[in-house]
């Protein structure tokens, strides 16, 4: 049990740490933009401890600093992180060995931290403890990056960096190797066709990450159930 957990202490610093240094600079462009639309220090640290959600968080950022009302931004982010019901349902099985923690350990379902637990389940089964870490070292860095970004202010631009750019870059050299499967393929091919879309009716539309992300995933459940009729 002990050898396990540190080959799994192992393969998740090795995996996520370089990953966790990108999604930090995504993390510090939150920070700078909420610091910009005058969200305290505090604030900005504590909406990243207990959201834990890059999207929503700057999307709610962006709303919050265009005058939404609170429901509104409420409802938005909660439209926003329904995919990580998904998420969850596909771990479930990965992390249910840990029993009393699967509810803190869904605290820490994200993007990232799903790929790469998906990928080591296929490989060695359910390991917890493994997406534990990940999701601790994402975590962590997400945090520190939003602190420092809110240190920096307006000292930076997130667009003239490129640092906006992090998020999708890191999340697409994610996706493109697990691109297996009618399911998962149909799933990214209607995503980018939905955004595209919708961008093309109204760019810098708001609505584009929340409807992607509702439908997309649906098309991927729909050719995932035809699959096993046929089967």
């Amino acid at each position: 049990m002990l050898h396990r957990k540190k080959s799994a202490l192992k393969t998740a610093g090795a995996e996520a740490l370089p990953l966790a240094i990108a999604i930090a600079a995504y993390g510090m462009s939150y920070g700078v933009l909420a610091t910009q639309v005058n969200f305290t220090l505090l604030t900005t640290v504590a909406m990243s401890v207990f959201v834990f959600s890059g999207s929503a968080q700057l999307v709610a950022v962006a709303m919050l600093a265009g005058g939404a009302g609170t429901a509104s931004v409420l409802l938005t982010v909660i439209l926003l992180n329904l995919r990580n019901l998904l998420y969850g349902a596909a771990l479930s099985e990965g992390l249910a060995p840990a029993k009393k923690w699967t509810r803190l350990l869904a605290f820490g379902i994200s993007d990232e931290p799903f790929v790469l637990a998906s990928a080591r389940f296929k490989k060695v089964g359910p390991d917890p403890f493994y997406f534990a870490v990940v999701a601790g070292i994402f975590y962590i860095a997400w945090i520190l990056a939003a602190l420092f970004g809110a240190l920096i202010g307006n000292q930076l631009d997130p667009q003239k960096w490129g640092l906006d750019l992090a998020f999708p870059a890191t999340f697409a050299a994610l996706l493109v190797p697990g691109l297996k499967g009618k399911p998962v393929i149909g799933t990214a091919l209607a995503a980018v066709v939905i955004a595209l879309v919708l961008e093309f009716i109204k760019p810098g539309n708001e609505l584009t990450i929340i409807m992607t992300g509702l439908f997309a995933p649906l098309v991927g459940l729909y050719l995932h159930k035809r699959g096993r009729a046929h089967a």
